[in-house]
């Protein structure tokens, strides 16, 4: 075959290729969770990995794939800001305590559980999580990479590497047991130089966050300790979370500036203020009182429970932004780890948020949090098509989160229970 004949059918060739790459989807209702609002029957082209237009009455290519999600509420993926992909606490095993998981289960394991634990997560919804620390050596970091380079299916992840802590970290070490026990779980630094080398070391080992525990001591660290954290952090442009369990680290934090405070069980209404004022995200992880209960006892579980609410309800009341984190790691029967981490819903309704505000929260706040605005967290042209669905107004009851039936992750279709793909004609 003479060239002028080859040129026409690679044409052609290519023409095909470029439109089987096309995906359009009907969308029966289509939330734009930034601003609160619904548009009915739009249609959202996705080309590759990212959205190339959205509107009602946009000309489907021919030769692209139809998803029909007209009788489904269309959103952004979700996100979850708080998770430990690479630990399961196994209840029966570990009494509820994630001490003796990093101690039974080797990390070679833990990477497998979080392949896994990325992988429900993605088909419950959730698009994009921070992993916030305990991987061991560094197994999440593996993790982010395998999902990047398409080995594993499994959310973006933004992880924080080895906890940086005062000496002891978050378990009471004994004198003759010393840091084997919680190493390699935590760097313990006390000293500037010390601070200094643990940034720079998880840096160097792939963390995209810096996680640091400024209480659960009684040595804490200063708001000048933890401000030149965030200083030496912020040279490779990373952003710090600090683990703020108490009232004092909860004030030292906000005082710093630190990017998020995670849990904040006693923050009190005056540092709630604060952290508004520096621009701090709460990530409140209010367990579900039934998972506190199940590791707590029946009493401690319902007066935590009753704690973390309160603390939730004030920061929403504060006008502080709130970015949607669960912590969940327990291994419960009949649960995957995103079909688990999609109930902490229910304790955000029980803190009196309103359903628009939690959707804020688990998409364009912990968006921002996370620093990928510019990429994920909304449906527009140019952003990653990382796309969910599910029956129902999530605007007026968040709860239809639950019952997601359609997950799209960077233009790849994950989950199709009532989708109906077909190939457009005209």
């Amino acid at each position: 075959m003479r060239a002028p004949q080859i040129l026409p059918l690679l044409f052609l060739l290519l023409t095909s290729a470029l439109q089987a790459q096309v995906t359009a989807i009907r969308a029966g209702t289509l939330i734009d969770p930034a601003a609160g609002t619904a548009a009915r029957d739009q249609i959202i082209l996705v080309e590759g990995k990212t959205v190339k237009a959205v509107g009602a009455k946009l000309a489907i290519p021919r030769g692209a794939t139809v998803v029909d999600l007209s009788g489904s509420a269309v959103l952004p993926g979700l996100f979850d800001a708080h998770t430990h992909l690479c630990m399961t606490v196994n209840m029966r095993r570990d009494a509820g305590s994630y001490y003796y998981t990093t101690l039974n289960d080797p990390d070679s394991y833990r990477a497998i559980q979080g392949v896994a634990n990325a992988r429900s997560m993605l088909e419950t919804g959730f698009t994009t999580v921070r992993d916030i620390g305990n991987e061991g050596e560094f197994a999440c970091t593996s993790l982010r990479r395998a999902v990047a380079g398409g080995l594993v299916d499994g959310p973006t992840i933004i992880n924080a590497g080895r906890i940086i802590a005062p000496y002891g970290g978050q378990f009471q070490l004994q004198p003759d047991k010393g840091e084997v026990l919680a190493t390699p779980e935590y760097f313990f630094a006390d000293t500037r130089d010390e601070l200094l080398k643990a940034v720079r070391e998880n840096i160097h080992y792939g963390a995209t966050v810096i996680k640091l525990v400024v209480d659960d001591q009684r040595y804490i660290y200063t708001p000048e300790d933890i401000r030149f954290v965030v200083d030496e952090a912020a040279k490779s442009g990373i952003k710090v979370a600090a683990h703020a369990w108490t009232e004092a680290g909860a004030h030292n934090a906000a005082l710093a500036g630190v990017a998020s405070m995670e849990h904040l069980n006693g923050i009190s209404d005056e540092d709630l203020a604060l952290a508004k004022r520096n621009g701090v995200v709460a990530v409140f992880t209010p367990f579900p009182a039934a998972v506190l209960k199940g590791f707590r006892g029946e009493e401690r579980g319902q007066e935590e429970y009753e704690q973390e609410i309160d603390r939730l309800r004030a920061g929403h009341k504060a006008g502080v932004t709130i970015a949607f984190g669960t912590d969940a790691i327990h291994d419960l029967p009949g649960t995957t780890r995103g079909s688990l981490a999609i109930t902490w819903i229910d304790s955000y309704l029980d803190a009196g948020m309103p359903s628009p505000a939690i959707l804020q929260a688990m998409t364009i706040n912990a968006a921002r949090l996370l620093g990928v605005e510019k990429e994920r967290g909304t449906i527009a042209p140019g952003m990653a098509a990382d796309i969910i669905a599910a029956p129902g107004d999530p605007l007026a009851d968040v709860r239809t989160l639950k019952q997601v039936h359609f997950v799209m992750k960077d233009g790849k279709v994950v989950k199709s229970q009532s989708a109906r793909p077909r190939t457009a004609n005209r």
